[in-house]
């Protein structure tokens, strides 16, 4: 494959950055081996034999190798048991340069063919001869650097021979050793070399006119790939059989050898290796979506297919490998050429017009299939397989997709040339010979042959150099080639390497790396010294009413007397307690849990109280060091403070924790990046793919950091994974709910009215509890089971699955490179979740002109989307327009189905009514949110609600929730002591008021108000 020479910075800087695909050279000199070498052939014996003329035949053995004879056995009689000892060597010589070369071992086998001779009759000059079996050595051990191994092979039947009958327990075989001086391969070809299987199974649903009667046709496949240094060597699977459809091909089936001249039927078979197939959707080439499935069994059960089922292997030096790796990184596709070429036969003495030459070198049939061999370099694979569509040959077509500038077929000659280069093109298959050449012979061949390729190879030259890319108007139109695009015709082939290209790490080499990193914790003893305290200073506030300095000496005295008195009463009391049988510990209540604490740091975060949503995590924190999940939201929260130091410590706690935590590894590598810290990022990410290689998430970060690090072809590889994995969920979601609702055909429907009408308070809140005893919807699956509705399916893509995960987190750095992959994946244009994602981080960053622009087009996309419409009343709130703030929040719990963060809807909706003074619906609105997630704020906005409908006695209790929920709330104590003057109750009015003047309130309005009530009343300020 001649390639226009590219600038390869690219991949030696892929290289330095990442694992290099650049093999290191060997740090110490070899000893060069020598370039000839014996490989020599021992048959020892041969077991359960059967003569064609009885039981104890007299027989030999043949070996062959490479289509030259290298000798004969002793004729020996047969022993009554079937068994024979030969103790028969021979030899061929192993020669770098060829014949015999390192590629001949790897996919050429020895053949041994057993021998009856037969009894002499009357009259009868020479000895008649009959060949029973035939067994084949693979020596394929010999390029794995063993110099020596033994193996009994099955002696194959040829047709008609009298072991075909054996007895169903004979195992007729030859028991053989092979061996060689010095290994062939040297140190560094064994650890830099390589081995390349080439499996063409079959072309399926081919032309019409492709029939089996007629003149006879060769159909042949013909791909190029380096095997010493740079130079291509040419890969023929010919011979293929045409066969009508009917009945799909078996699975599993034997891999067949790419020679000719093979007697017994069952030699054809490559021990050991089997086309095993597998499902569509886990191949790597195309036709493998969900689309493509019913075509796929139709073309390969009805249709017509062409079966080779041959293996062709090649061995790779290390030079070859890096070429390999180098043309795969600047090509990225393969081109596989297919042709059907006539069978022409001459008689004695004659020749055909193409053997003279008269030919104009025309291609029949002449196709290409594109082979992407890019997942070759993704790190571990070692294999790729699937179906490749058959496309017309076009010179332009073909270099602009490979780079290639000739066509193997057309320019390394036409049909006369082609069967002339059989044997050296490892022509699959060929025309049986009769008779078998000497060794000389041999020689005389491959020296011929040697001069037609450097002819052929002068030729070229001259054609590459007069090639140029012509364009459509002036190429001729390729009618024939064409034919395999309207049939659909596509090539099922197999590429496996023995060892990866690109390895990849162990999960126990990342885990270890990570360990180093991050070395586990031990658990933390819980302190009690703090509680204690707490606790005292609570009672002096709560029972005795203090939180101001006394003023002198005596008063403090007095206070400490009277306090300690009531501490060891009450330590009495928790003593007898404890002591007393009859008495039952009852443990102290705790007013909120961690889940509590977190919607309250959410609450602080979304009004930007962050000091306050910093207490909360730390408060979570205070609680229990050990929850994986405290630090990890306390690291969000940094990262949306842009506190890198801190999230990466709290999310290195998480991960110290539990080092198979999933989001802890991808958290740190997140971190990692943000902080520049790359190769510590690849171990992380590696390391989740590793730890739950069926996370979508982790492949698609994954994919994502490998783009930071411009690394193309693992971004690719990484991605590939991702959406394989993604529509092998899609299918078997589809499979569920299609058996769920398979009897009656049961659709979920909503009434003809999308939005409810509230008609009264009861009517609503039934409403919403109904809702919340059977959990709340998530608003997709919501989107999926009411489709009449008009919401919008959500966007099923491997970035948007990962973009909720990012803004939980607040990794907007990755998010906006998602979001990006996302705008290009969306073959209709960007969904209404990429604008509500889009608006969402420019409301982050107080742009709100932008948000405004992605709210029109997500509302436009689905004007029925109640996250739409909730996203649009925050932009409102939060730019002061309340009036259309309101308007947006109405509508938004007008419908079937809540927006995913209902909460805060209400909670700003509540807000716009108390300061509208429609005090009914913001009560009533509040309690909704009360029973979805009760907070201070929500039960707060409840007490102030029923406050100034003149509902002392519910305000007391919806404020007294809200105190108890969090006592550090200026506004709750502020309106705590209005109730208490409403009710008459000075002390309580007057500590109320000392609470919220000591957490400062800043409602001046509300201020003002308390100190008119204070004047009106009498009472509620201790300084009066």
């Amino acid at each position: 494959m001649h390639l226009r020479r590219r600038d390869m910075a690219v991949l030696s800087g892929q290289a330095s950055k990442r694992g290099s695909l650049i093999l290191a050279p060997p740090s110490s000199i070899e000893a060069p081996l020598s370039p000839i070498k014996p490989v020599q052939i021992t048959v020892l014996e041969a077991r359960d034999l059967k003569g064609v003329k009885g039981d104890t035949p007299v027989t030999y053995v043949r070996a062959e190798y490479n289509g030259v004879i290298l000798g004969d056995s002793l004729k020996i009689d047969v022993s009554s048991d079937g068994t024979v000892k030969y103790n028969f060597t021979t030899s061929f010589e192993y020669n770098s340069d060829g014949p015999n070369s390192l590629d001949d071992i790897a996919h050429k086998p020895l053949f041994l063919t057993v021998i009856e001779v037969l009894p002499k009759e009357k009259k009868q000059k020479e000895e008649k001869t009959v060949a029973l079996g035939q067994a084949v050595v693979d020596l394929l051990p010999l390029l794995e650097g063993q110099c020596s191994f033994r193996a009994t092979v099955p002696l194959h039947p040829v047709p008609g021979s009298p072991l075909e009958s054996l007895r169903p327990d004979a195992k007729c075989g030859l028991e053989v050793s092979v061996s060689i001086q010095e290994s062939l391969l040297s140190v560094s070809q064994l650890s830099g070399g390589n081995l390349l299987r080439v499996t063409l199974e079959a072309a399926y649903s081919v032309p019409e006119v492709f029939v089996p009667t007629g003149p006879q046709q060769n159909y042949m496949v013909c791909l190029q790939v380096p095997t010493v240094g740079e130079k291509e060597y040419p890969l023929a699977f010919k011979n293929g059989i045409l066969k009508l459809g009917g009945e799909k091909e078996p699975i599993p089936r034997p891999k067949k050898w790419p020679i000719s001249n093979i007697l017994a039927p069952g030699a054809q078979n490559i021990p050991d290796s089997f086309i095993v197939g597998g499902p569509y959707e886990e191949e790597d080439g195309e036709l493998n979506k969900t689309e493509d499935r019913e075509f796929r069994i139709q073309a390969e059960s009805i249709k017509k297919r062409i079966v080779w089922d041959l293996e062709r292997r090649c061995y790779l030096d290390p030079p070859a490998v890096l070429s390999l790796q180098k043309r795969i990184a600047e090509c990225r596709y393969w081109p596989v050429e297919i042709t059907r070429v006539p069978v022409v036969t001459s008689t004695k003495g004659k020749s055909s017009k193409l053997d003279k030459g008269d030919d104009d070198g025309q291609i029949f049939f002449h196709g290409v299939a594109y082979v992407n061999m890019v997942p070759l370099l993704y790190p571990g694979v070692k294999r790729i397989r699937g179906a490749f569509r058959v496309f017309a040959y076009q010179d332009s077509e073909v270099f602009g997709k490979t780079k290639c500038l000739f066509s193997i077929l057309r320019d390394l000659g036409h049909q006369a040339n082609l069967n002339k280069l059989g044997p050296v093109i490892a022509a699959a298959s060929s025309p049986h010979s009769k008779a078998m050449p000497s060794r000389n012979q041999k020689e005389d061949k491959m020296t011929k042959e040697k001069d037609v390729l450097r002819k052929m190879s002068t030729t070229l030259k001259s054609q590459v150099s007069e090639t140029a890319i012509e364009t459509e108007a002036t190429v001729c139109q390729n009618l024939e080639g064409q034919q395999y695009v309207d049939a659909g015709t596509f090539l099922v082939m197999e590429i496996e390497l023995a060892k990866a290209l690109v390895p990849k790490r162990l999960p126990e080499e990342l885990a270890s790396r990570v360990k180093e990193m991050i070395p586990p914790r031990p658990q933390l003893p819980r302190r009690s010294a703090g509680a204690k305290k707490h606790a005292v200073v609570k009672i002096v506030r709560e029972k005795y009413l203090r939180t101001t300095a006394f003023n002198n000496l005596e008063q403090l005295q007095a206070f400490l007397s009277e306090l300690y008195v009531y501490l060891v009463d009450q330590m009495h009391i928790a003593l007898n307690q404890i002591l007393s049988q009859e008495s039952t510990v009852v443990a102290s209540p705790t007013f909120t849990s961690c889940e509590q604490l977190r919607l309250f740091a959410h609450e602080a975060e979304v009004n930007e109280d962050y000091a306050l949503a910093s207490v909360y995590y730390q408060e979570r924190l205070a609680r229990d060091r050990q929850i994986v999940q405290h630090w990890l939201d306390y690291g969000a929260f940094c990262l949306l403070m842009e506190e890198n130091i801190k999230a990466q410590e709290c999310f290195r706690e998480a991960l110290s924790l539990n080092p198979s935590h999933l989001h802890s590894l991808l958290l740190c590598g997140i971190i990692a990046v943000m902080m520049e810290h790359y190769e510590e990022a690849e171990i992380f990410f590696e390391d989740a793919t590793c730890l739950e290689p069926s996370s979508i998430l982790s492949w698609t970060l994954l994919g994502l950091f490998y783009e930071i690090q411009e690394n193309d072809i693992r971004v690719e590889m990484a991605f590939h994974e991702a959406n394989k994995l993604l529509k092998a969920r899609l299918a078997k979601e589809k499979n569920i709910t299609e058996a769920a609702e398979g009897g009656g055909k049961k659709l979920h429907t909503v009434s003809a009215t999308v939005l409810r009408t509230v008609t009264s308070p009861q009517e609503d809140t039934l409403l919403v509890m109904k809702k919340t005893s059977g959990g709340a919807l998530d608003p997709s699956h919501a989107v999926a089971l009411v489709p009449l509705s008009g919401l919008s399916q959500p966007s099923h893509t491997i970035f948007m699955e990962t973009i909720h995960f990012l803004m939980e987190v607040n990794a907007l750095q990755f998010v906006h490179r998602a979001l990006a992959h996302e705008l290009l994946c969306q073959q209709e244009g960007p969904s209404c979740e990429y604008y509500l994602v889009l608006a969402q981080t420019h409301l982050l960053k107080k742009d709100f002109s932008k948000a405004e622009e992605c709210l029109r087009e997500a509302i436009q996309i689905d004007y029925l989307n109640p996250n739409a419409w909730a996203q649009k009343g925050h932009l409102c709130y939060l730019s002061g327009n309340l009036s259309e703030a309101k308007e947006c929040y109405e509508r938004t719990i007008s419908f079937v189905t809540d927006a995913s963060e209902i909460h805060f809807v209400y909670l700003r909706l509540g807000s716009i009514y108390l300061k509208e003074k429609e005090y009914d619906k913001a009560k009533r609105t509040y309690m909704l949110a009360c029973k979805k997630s009760s907070s201070c704020l929500t039960w707060l906005g409840v007490g102030i609600a029923c406050y100034r409908l003149k509902e002392i006695a519910e305000a007391e209790d919806a404020l007294s929730e809200a105190n108890a929920l969090n006592n550090n709330n200026a506004e709750v104590w502020a309106y705590l002591a209005l109730v208490c003057m409403q009710g008459g109750r000075q002390l309580e009015a007057e500590q109320s008021y000392k609470y919220a003047m000591k957490l400062e309130l800043k409602n001046e309005e509300l201020l003002q108000e308390i100190h008119e009530v204070q004047r009106m009343v009498g009472f509620g300020n201790p300084s009066f």
